[in-house]
């Protein structure tokens, strides 16, 4: 182990002769078939995890596009109807002066999104293909990832509260539009394919350039 630090070699698990159940995160000695705490079954690597990426970030984004293309609100007043789609209906909150809440929408509904489809295409692309980002920075970026997934349905939960509130019955009511149901589905499949991407793949392409290089 001395050695290797000294070397800057990076040891794995597979080189200490275990495996991590990708569940639980407990640890077990290669060849065990199912994690005795939770029951997953543990393998070494996914080796269909980039086509399950790939399949499921292209569902996402074809789903993406009609969520901006189609209202998201639809505004029933007692003369007329009103569709905003995303943008749209950030553009009309900077015409009435909310400019805060409309930089909110295109950031958590636009600029967010969009990094996300990015940022998984790179790191989907970057295990197959030499990469001037480190492993620890591509590492990272799959964590944040990961972690702003969950704060994606914030354009859904403030349509369904609207929805749910402005009922007037004829005067006003507010309902979902079309693009609602597409936004969400993008951002479910955009969280698979996250989830789908084995980040181990990251250490083990450079592990690989790495001896490639040395036989050379």
């Amino acid at each position: 182990m001395e050695r290797a630090r000294q070397a800057g070699e990076i040891l794995n698990a597979r080189d200490l002769g275990v495996v991590a159940c990708t569940r639980c995160a407990q640890v077990w000695p290669i060849g065990t078939r199912a994690c005795n705490r939770c029951g997953h079954r543990v393998y070494h690597r996914d080796v269909k995890s980039l086509q399950r990426v790939w399949a499921l970030w292209l569902v996402g984004l074809m789903c993406y596009v009609p969520a901006n293309l189609y209202p998201m609100l639809r505004t029933r007043t007692l003369l007329t109807v009103q569709e905003s789609t995303i943008v749209g209906g950030a553009i009309e909150l900077i015409e009435y002066g909310s400019v805060g809440v409309a930089l909110i929408i295109l950031i958590a509904s636009v600029a967010i999104p969009l990094a996300k489809f990015m940022a998984i295409a790179f790191l989907a692309i970057s295990v197959t293909r030499p990469s001037t980002v480190s492993k620890n920075q591509r590492q990272l970026l799959y964590e944040v990832v990961e972690y702003i997934g969950r704060w994606s349905m914030i354009d859904i939960f403030v349509v369904a509260i609207l929805s749910s509130l402005v009922q007037l019955n004829v005067l006003v009511a507010i309902s979902p539009g079309p693009a609602s149901l597409f936004f969400a589905l993008s951002v479910i499949f955009t969280m698979l394919s996250a989830q789908a991407f084995d980040s181990r793949m990251i250490w083990d392409a450079q592990r690989w350039r790495k001896g490639k290089k040395d036989h050379e």
